[in-house]
């Protein structure tokens, strides 16, 4: 078969420019992947870059503390091993900011020393404590049928200290609170309160101490003057600003019942069980009760000359009022309590002298409290739930004989 030139000029013209294209497209696609293999070098590089940049400043910033702290301690921990380090010096700076020398040890970057430089970093300060705290659960279920012991309630509040101390890890409360419980014989009930007050003060983010006050003897009993002990032997442990007494007899029915102190005196226990959830009476202030520290020194504290039964907590009210103040109180709903029952303690009868007392109040309260207080302190112990403080308060005086 005879082919003719022109045919065959082409099909070489056409073969030629087949390869040429081929090449191009070849070369392009060379060229394509170069580049983005420039390009992921040039991602990777800037990577590196911002880890190293990152690295260097995590010290200085507070977004990257955790991160850092957590690798240095990596760090350290391989740095044990034994292996041997190099020391490099870098001179680090930022806008607006005085420059730095850091000392690099392996993988560390440390910052030398420097004359007339706190090498100790100062720790980032706690936010105050909510004025609602988030952890509280409203109404709660008292009951005391169920045995009670000291070693199950330790176990149920690792995080309270040697004393009954707490302060809340995450917040700075706005009060120092010491808890004064008057005590004698009530050992059963003690175990009660500490079982349902450690976890309510907790998550009221209190920072307290728990103060039992107990009067040696078996003489007649005064809840005040005790009190009063309280108050003082309380401020030799630390310096306290608020202070809430409490009978050991008293629970609280809900933890939203803050037990901190507010800028009148405030009364808790406004609706006890006994009262059928009922206030008694206009003037009762008994039960549990807070006053601040300057609080209690403008009423002179409380009255040492109520010996027995009833009164005291009449006078208190009577302190206040004269000097000023009012009685602050929660919601009825709010400040239920339930009192443990049992009988009235020896030693502990009715005070016959109480109401002509009360009626004296406003010439006895300034030659008659915290000022005119004497006790002999026998022992203050530790415990692991509450510091146990026992002392001898004397003797009521005789009383007027009736001829």
């Amino acid at each position: 078969m005879r082919v003719n030139a022109p045919a065959l000029s082409w099909l070489a013209v056409a073969g030629r420019s087949t390869s040429s294209a081929m090449t191009r497209l070849m070369l392009g696609r060379t060229l394509e992947r170069i580049c983005k293999g420039v390009l992921l070098l040039c991602l990777l590089h800037f990577l590196i870059m911002m880890i190293l940049y990152f690295d260097v400043y995590s010290q200085r910033f507070d977004l990257f503390s955790r991160f850092n702290n957590g690798r240095n301690g990596s760090r350290n921990n391989s740095a044990a091993a034994g292996n041997a380090h190099h020391f490099y010096y870098y001179n680090i700076s930022r806008p607006n900011a005085t420059s730095s020398s850091y000392l690099a040890v392996g993988e560390h970057l440390v910052q030398s020393a420097q004359p007339g430089t706190n090498q100790t970093p100062s720790p980032k300060p706690l936010p105050p404590c909510p004025e609602n705290p988030p952890g509280l659960v409203g109404r709660l279920l008292i009951e005391f049928s169920s045995q009670m012991t000291m070693e199950r309630v330790q176990k149920e509040n690792p995080n309270v200290t040697e004393g009954g101390r707490y302060t809340p890890p995450d917040c700075r409360p706005r009060w120092k609170v010491a808890i004064i419980i008057p005590f004698r014989h009530r050992e059963n009930h003690l175990k009660y309160w500490l079982h349902y007050l450690h976890p309510i003060l907790r998550r009221q983010k209190i920072d307290y101490g728990i103060y039992i006050i107990n009067q040696l003897g078996e003489d007649t009993f005064n809840r005040a003057k005790l009190l009063n002990v309280g108050y003082r032997e309380a401020l030799k442990e630390a310096a306290y600003d608020c202070f809430i007494f409490s009978d050991v007899d008293l629970i609280p029915m809900d933890d939203r019942n803050l037990y901190h102190c507010y800028d009148q005196p405030r009364h808790f226990a406004i609706a006890m069980d006994k009262f059928g959830f009922r206030l008694p009476y206009a003037g009762y202030f008994g039960g549990v009760s807070g006053l601040s520290k300057k609080q209690f020194l403008k009423i002179n504290g409380f009255p040492n000359e109520y010996w027995g039964w009833g009164g005291e907590d009449d006078d208190i009210y009577n302190r206040i009022t004269l000097n000023g103040m009012k009685v602050s109180r929660p919601d009825v709903r709010i400040g239920r309590f339930r009192m443990i029952k049992h009988e009235r303690d020896k030693h502990n009868e009715p005070n016959p002298q109480r109401f002509n007392k009360i009626q004296n109040t406003k010439n006895t309260m300034k030659k008659d409290g915290i000022s005119s207080l004497t006790y002999r302190l026998v022992q203050v112990k530790k415990y692991p739930l509450y510091t146990n403080i026992s002392v001898e308060i004397g003797k009521p005086p005789p009383r007027p004989f009736k001829g």
